[in-house]
C-alpha cells in the first residue's frame, strides 16, 4: 500500500478528553452521519500526515518526529477502520460496490424496521441552533452559583413548610385519582419535560456544541421529547460533559423545589393544584426514568462521562462476552481493551445488570401491552423480546463456539462447563419431576349442616342437644318454635273449618249454591295450605339424619334463644371415615387419573400424613369454590374473588377438583383441615412442563 485513499473533506478532528491513564485522545467527527470516533495518539499522528499520500513516508515521519514507534500494520489497520466506517472517498468500482452493499444491508422492510425500533422511534421536528443563540443570554443566570444556592434555600424552605402540612400534602394524591387527575399529571409532566430538554440544549450550546435537532421520540409508542446532544463528545472537559448530561435532571429538581414552595404559600385553586403536580411528578419521573444507566437516557451518559468511557454499553458488553467465553471455555483470548482489574470487574457486572434490566423492562412492556391492548400483540412482543434478548445471544455464542471448536481442549474451564451443562440438561430435560402438589381440604366422610327453615326460638322441652353429644339417626336435636308459623297455621285452620262448614251447608243454602264448585276448590286450597304449614312446622324439629357427633356451628345454643331464618345451628359428623378434595390447575390436571396414590399433609404439624387414592377427577373446572379456606380472599393459595350477586367465591384461574378417598387412617375428624396433597403423577421434565404451559396459553388466548 504505497498511495493512500483520500479522506472525506467534511471530517473534523478535535481534541478529546484524556484517557484514565493520561494518554491524549482526539474526536473524529462524521457530520453526515453525526457520528464520533475516539482515536488515540498514534492514529492522530498518522491522520495529521495524511496529505503526504505515501504510506512509507507517513510511518517514517511519525517515528522520526515523535516518540512513537508505529509500523505499516498500524497504518493498514487505520485505513481498514476508515474504510469500514465509510470515512474515505470512493475512487474505485470496488469502493462503490462496497458502499452499495452497505446501503443494501442497512435497507430493511418496514416491518423489520419497526420490529427493531419500536422501543424508540425519533421524529426530528426542529433545528434549534438559531433560537438557542438568540435566547442564550436570557438563561445565563441559571449557570451562576448564586442561582443554585437560591434553589437549595428554596428547596429547604419548601420542604419545611410542606412538613408542617404533611397530612394535607400526602392526602392531596387522593384528589387526583380520576381522569382529571391524569390529565393534570400529563400537563405537569409535559411542561417539566420541555424544560428538561431545553436545559440540555442550552447547556450544550453554552459549551460550544451544535444541537442539530429537537423533536419527539415514541417511547413504546408513547410520545416524549428528545434533544440531540451527540456533539457533547467534542467537549474535552469531563466536567463540562457531566453538566450537559445532568442539566435536564437538575432543571426538573429546581422546578420541583420551586413548586413545593409554591404549594405551601398559594391558596386553594388551580394554581396550587398545578404546583402540587410539578412538585410530585417531576422528580419522581426523573429518578425513575432519566437516572437509570441501563438505558440510553441521562443516567447512562452521566455514568459514561464519569468513567470517561464513550460507548459504555458496547464496551461493557464486549468485556462481558469475553469473560463469559473465558470462564466457560478458556480460549485465552486477550482482553478487549486494557483496564484495571477493578474497572474490568465493574464493567462485567454492569453488562450483566444491563442485560437483566432490559429483559425485565421489555418483558414488562409486553405484559402491559398484553393486558392493556389486544393480547395477541402482547404475546408477539413477548416472543420477540425472548428471541432478541435470550435466544439470539445464546445462538450467537453457540455459533461462535462451534466455529472455534478446534481450539477447544479439555482443561479446567471446559470440564467445569461440561459438568454444568450436563447438570442443566438433567434438570430441565430429564423427566425426573414427578407428582403434583396442590392445596387440599381433609374432612369427615359424612357431614351435614342443620339449618333453621324459619325464624323462631328454641323450645326448652325437649332441651337442645349439647356440643359433642353422640346421637342416633332420627333423634331430635332441637325444636324451634315459630310464633309466626303457628299464628298462620291457626288462621289457616280456622279458614279451612269455615270453608268445610260452607261446603256441608251448600245443598241447603241458596246463596252458597250460587258459588257452585268454586267453593269446593277453595276448601281444597285451604286444606293444602294447612298441610303445607304443618309440614313447615314439622321441619322446625331438627333431627339427626344419621348416627354421629353433634357440633355447635357457632356457640352452644340455649333454650329460648331467638334464631333467624337460615341460621346454621348444628353440624353432624359421622364417627368414621374421611375424604379430601384437592384443587389443581389446568397444567396439572391432564397428568392425573383415578387410582393414583395421594398423600395429604395437614397444615397442623401434630397430625400425621394420610395416604389416600384419587377416586375421581371432575370433568370440568369448578365454577365456585365450596371450601372458602383455600381461597385467597380468606388467606388461601387459590386466587379468587367474591361474586357481588351470589356472594359465592369464584376462582380467577381454571381450577379442577380432585376427590380423594380410601385413606389408610380412616379415623374420623371433627372438622375440615387445610393442607397440601401430593398427588402421584407421571414423571415430567421442566422443559415439557413449560412447553405444555405455553401451548395451553396459546390455545386459550389465541383461540385455536
Amino acid at each position: 500500500m504505497s498511495r493512500l485513499p483520500p479522506l472525506r473533506q467534511e471530517l473534523t478532528l478535535t481534541p478529546g478528553a484524556a484517557t484514565p491513564d493520561g494518554a491524549p485522545t482526539w474526536m473524529l467527527h462524521d457530520p453526515a452521519a453525526n457520528r464520533f470516533f475516539q482515536i488515540g495518539w498514534p492514529a492522530f499522528e498518522l491522520l495529521s500526515r495524511w496529505p503526504l499520500d505515501d504510506a512509507r513516508a507517513i510511518v517514517e515521519s511519525v517515528n522520526r518526529e515523535t516518540t512513537l514507534c508505529v509500523t505499516p500494520d498500524d497504518l493498514e489497520a487505520l485505513v481498514r477502520m476508515l474504510r469500514q466506517q465509510n470515512l474515505l472517498i470512493a475512487t474505485h468500482a470496488q469502493d462503490t460496490a462496497r458502499l452499495q452493499q452497505h446501503a443494501d444491508a442497512q435497507h430493511t422492510s418496514r416491518a423489520m424496521w419497526l420490529l427493531k425500533h419500536y422501543l424508540m422511534i425519533r421524529v426530528p421536528l426542529w433545528h434549534p441552533m438559531a433560537f438557542l443563540r438568540r435566547t442564550a443570554r436570557y438563561v445565563a443566570f441559571a449557570y451562576r452559583p448564586a442561582f443554585w444556592t437560591g434553589v437549595a434555600i428554596v428547596a429547604l424552605l419548601g420542604l419545611f413548610l410542606a412538613s408542617r402540612h404533611w397530612d394535607e400534602f400526602v392526602h392531596t394524591f387522593h384528589g387526583y385519582a380520576d381522569w382529571r387527575g391524569l390529565i393534570g399529571v400529563g400537563i405537569a409532566l409535559g411542561f417539566a419535560k420541555v424544560l428538561h430538554e431545553f436545559a440540555h440544549a442550552f447547556t450544550a450550546q453554552r459549551y460550544g456544541c451544535r444541537v442539530p435537532t429537537m423533536g419527539v421520540a415514541l417511547l413504546v409508542m408513547v410520545p416524549v421529547l428528545y434533544t440531540d446532544t451527540t456533539e457533547a463528545w467534542k467537549v474535552p472537559g469531563r466536567r463540562q460533559r457531566l453538566w450537559i448530561g445532568a442539566a435536564g435532571m437538575l432543571s426538573e429538581i429546581a422546578l420541583a423545589a420551586l413548586a413545593t414552595l409554591a404549594w405551601s404559600v398559594l391558596p386553594d385553586g388551580p394554581l396550587r393544584a398545578g404546583a402540587f403536580m410539578l412538585a410530585t411528578t417531576t422528580w419522581i419521573a426523573t429518578l425513575a426514568i432519566n437516572a437509570s444507566p441501563f438505558m440510553r437516557f441521562d443516567g447512562y451518559f452521566l455514568l459514561s462521562d464519569w468513567l470517561d468511557m464513550p460507548n459504555l454499553h458496547d464496551r461493557a458488553f464486549a468485556l462481558g462476552r469475553w469473560w463469559l467465553r473465558e470462564w466457560l471455555f478458556g480460549f485465552g483470548d486477550p482482553q478487549p481493551e486494557p483496564c484495571t482489574a477493578a474497572r474490568r470487574q465493574f464493567l462485567i457486572a454492569f453488562s450483566f445488570a444491563t442485560w437483566l434490566y432490559r429483559v425485565i423492562v421489555f418483558m414488562s412492556i409486553a405484559l402491559v401491552v398484553y393486558h392493556a391492548f389486544f393480547k395477541l400483540l402482547g404475546m408477539l412482543l413477548f416472543c420477540v423480546e425472548f428471541g432478541w434478548f435470550i435466544a439470539r445471544p445464546i445462538w450467537r455464542e453457540a455459533h461462535l463456539t462451534w466455529q472455534r471448536r478446534d481450539e477447544l481442549h479439555w482443561r479446567r474451564e471446559t470440564r467445569r462447563s461440561a459438568l454444568l451443562g450436563a447438570a442443566l440438561v438433567a434438570f430441565f430435560v430429564l423427566p425426573w419431576h414427578a407428582g403434583v402438589s396442590a392445596p387440599a381440604v381433609l374432612g369427615p366422610l359424612r357431614a351435614q349442616g342443620l339449618y333453621t327453615v324459619e325464624a323462631g326460638y328454641l323450645a326448652a322441652n325437649p332441651p337442645p342437644a349439647r356440643d359433642g353429644q353422640h346421637v342416633r339417626a332420627g333423634e331430635t336435636l332441637a325444636v324451634l318454635v315459630s310464633p309466626d308459623l303457628e299464628g298462620r297455621l291457626a288462621e289457616a285452620k280456622a279458614n279451612e273449618a269455615q270453608l268445610r262448614w260452607e261446603v256441608e251447608q251448600q245443598p241447603f243454602d241458596d246463596r252458597l249454591q250460587q258459588q257452585g264448585t268454586a267453593l269446593a276448590r277453595r276448601w281444597d286450597a285451604a286444606r293444602q295450605t294447612v298441610a303445607g304449614l304443618e309440614a313447615e312446622i314439622a321441619q322446625l324439629t331438627l333431627r339427626a339424619p344419621f348416627d354421629g357427633t353433634v357440633q355447635a356451628a357457632d356457640e352452644q345454643p340455649a333454650a329460648l334463644t331467638w334464631l333467624p331464618r337460615g341460621e346454621r345451628v348444628y353440624d353432624l359428623i359421622a364417627p368414621d371415615g374421611v375424604k379430601a378434595d384437592a384443587y389443581v390447575s389446568e397444567n396439572d390436571v391432564t397428568r392425573l387419573k383415578a387410582g393414583q396414590p395421594a398423600v395429604f399433609v395437614a397444615s397442623l404439624p401434630e397430625l400425621a400424613a394420610r395416604r389416600c387414592r384419587i377416586d375421581a377427577i371432575d370433568k370440568v373446572n369448578v365454577a365456585t369454590l365450596d371450601a372458602p379456606s383455600v381461597a385467597s380472599t380468606y388467606g388461601g393459595p387459590i386466587p379468587a374473588e367474591q361474586d357481588a350477586k351470589t356472594h359465592r367465591l369464584v376462582p380467577l384461574q381454571a381450577t379442577w377438583q380432585v376427590r380423594l378417598g380410601s385413606c389408610n387412617d380412616n379415623t374420623g375428624i371433627g372438622r375440615e383441615i387445610n393442607g397440601t396433597a401430593q398427588l402421584g403423577a407421571g414423571r415430567e421434565s421442566w422443559l415439557g412442563r413449560g412447553a405444555r404451559f405455553v401451548a395451553a396459553v396459546l390455545q386459550r388466548e389465541v383461540g385455536f
